[in-house]
């Protein structure tokens, strides 16, 4: 029988974080800088390295088996995410990942061309972009709203009439405004105009990986390690952009798709732990009672669980910081239309309010979270910073409330 309700005991079972020392009567609420890695990727990259440790795919047992291992973390993922095994890639980092397609976009993009970027983006998906502008390309900027930092579609529709854009820079959801942009009405727009489009699903995935086939995004970013798993970057490239922009890898290794955009090799062990994060979300389905559904439906049914669950607890939150009125909240208001990531710009700095919550068993964080060009559009001093409390589906209730009743205290 299927679950609707997310098993909060079972989940926070799957993380060994919880069962460590050092860690009780803490609640963790910097999620959004990286999560706690599940169980099954602990065990894979410890494998991995204990038994692994070799040159992949060489024609011997143990090689074999550990590129047997890369290759399963790719199709699964791929397979979770809508989209084709070798349209799925790795690399160091979202932020690295991004550079490189922004080399690969300037060699691509004809003269007299146009990019959107936004000003609501993490820099990550935002500086390598506007870097082209040095070499002739024309930028223009999709601005948020000074007061709600919201991004109007409308808005982008004038950016779009003259042709010239040729690809539209966008994030899923803020990691500091935390609403959940439409990507697919934005990618429809983007596509009808006769642009691409890049989605930073960075501060999104950790939420539920979304189906980005359904989503029509050409190129869709996230950070294993805030999504539960090692420290790599991921990246969807859509077949017939991958092949039309220029290789970026070794030339030998251009025929292959998912080597095109990694000039580095990546790190064997952790794309290998990354299946890890396939084990957990096809675990969680399966104890909802979503066993034998197909690979995209056990996702859809763990990103459903963990959104639902993730909504729940953070209303509460959202209505206690509205209601008072010596703080300002970022984003939406509502639950179900943004990410549980908020931030709030107090007369005292971030760092300042994250520190005296520290004593109270409240893991926070305080800065502006490479979300400079936000805040600044919000009116909002970047070195002074927000508090920002985030947090994703093996949050309890009780951390939540502690959470509300630790804010009481300290301001």
């Amino acid at each position: 029988m299927r679950m609707s309700k997310l098993d909060i005991d079972w989940v926070r079972g799957q993380f060994p974080a919880f069962e460590q020392p050092g860690l009780q009567g803490q609640a963790f609420f910097e999620n959004a800088g990286g999560s706690y890695p599940c169980r099954p990727v602990f065990e894979r990259l410890t494998r991995f390295y204990r038994e692994r440790k070799v040159q992949p795919y060489a024609p011997y047992a143990v090689s074999e088996l550990a590129g047997a291992e890369m290759d399963e973390a790719r199709a699964r993922l791929a397979a979770i995410l809508g989209v084709a095994t070798d349209e799925l890639s790795f690399g160091p980092s979202t932020s690295a990942n991004t550079y490189v397609l922004a080399q690969a976009f300037r060699g691509w993009l004809p003269k007299g061309a146009a990019i959107v970027v936004t000003d609501q983006d993490h820099e990550a998906n935002s500086g390598a972009w506007r870097r082209l502008a040095a070499e002739g390309i024309e930028l223009r900027e999709w601005k948020i709203d000074r007061d709600t930092g919201h991004l109007d579609p409308a808005a982008l529709s004038a950016l779009l009439e003259d042709g010239k854009v040729k690809l539209v820079c966008f994030p899923h959801c803020s990691n500091v405004v935390a609403e959940i942009n439409p990507v697919a009405e934005i990618v429809a727009l983007a596509h009808a105009a006769g642009a691409v489009t890049c989605v930073d699903g960075v501060s999104y995935a950790p939420h539920g990986l979304p189906d980005v086939g359904a989503l029509g995004a050409d190129i869709y970013l996230f950070s294993a390690y805030k999504t539960y798993g090692p420290h790599q970057g991921i990246m969807v490239i859509r077949r017939a952009l991958g092949e039309a922009l220029p290789n970026q890898g070794h030339y030998f290794n251009g025929d292959t798709l998912y080597k095109r955009f990694t000039p580095a090799g990546p790190d064997h062990a952790q794309v290998a732990a990354s299946a890890g994060m396939a084990d957990y979300l096809d675990a969680l389905a399966a104890h909802h009672g979503g066993a034998g559904l197909a690979a995209g439906e056990r996702g859809a049914l763990a990103h459903d669980l963990m959104r639902s669950h993730e909504v729940a607890l953070l209303q509460p939150l959202l209505d206690y910081l509205a209601a008072r009125n010596d703080l300002r909240l970022l984003g939406p208001r509502r639950a179900e239309g943004r990410a549980p990531t908020v931030a709030v710009a107090c007369d005292r700095p971030g760092e300042a309010l994250a520190a005296e919550l520290a004593p109270l068993g409240i893991m926070a964080g305080g800065g502006d979270f490479y979300g400079v060009r936000p805040l600044q559009a919000m009116g909002i001093d970047p070195a002074h910073g927000v508090l920002r409390m985030s947090f994703v589906h093996y949050t309890s209730a009780e951390e939540v409330t502690k959470l509300i009743r630790a804010l009481d205290e300290v301001l």
